[in-house]
């Protein structure tokens, strides 16, 4: 076998070790929708009785999605780091590719910025339309 080859299937071996641990533990605890719809949902046939959707439940829906998102978007980013210090590194000579990866770099930050200061923005009119008082203590915290 050549060198490349192995190093290679050593790379995928890795990196199937380490996304191992993350696989397994990638079941959310509580889900994404809560309630069962406009109607309650009866207990039978594998099912399991849901009540039926209040404004809290949408609130609480509309939290959990955009927490799922940030999740997925922090991931992202990381990956994106990632991948822009290794250009920036590689092509230390190649000064258009550290330009592109200084560019990576701003987008990401930029990218994660909106997507928190939107998260924070959100957050706070869920607070203040669905909770009777405004209570901006512990965050996810709405009805």
């Amino acid at each position: 076998m050549s060198r490349r080859y192995v190093r290679s299937l050593a790379v995928v071996a890795l990196t199937v070790a380490v996304m191992a641990p993350t696989l397994a533990f990638a079941a959310w605890t509580d889900p994404i929708v809560r309630c069962g719809g406009v109607l309650p949902v009866a207990a039978g046939e594998g099912r399991v009785a849901q009540p039926a959707c209040t404004v809290c439940d949408i609130a609480k829906t509309a939290q959990n999605l955009l927490n799922t998102a940030i999740y997925i978007a922090v991931f992202l980013s990381a990956g994106l780091f990632a991948w822009a210090g290794i250009i920036y590194v590689t092509n230390i000579a190649n000064h258009g590719e550290i330009t592109r990866a200084k560019t990576i770099f701003a987008n990401v930050i930029f990218g994660l910025v909106i997507i928190l200061a939107s998260w924070l923005v959100i957050d706070t009119l869920m607070k203040v339309l669905v909770s009777e008082n405004v209570n901006l203590g512990p965050w996810n915290q709405i009805c």
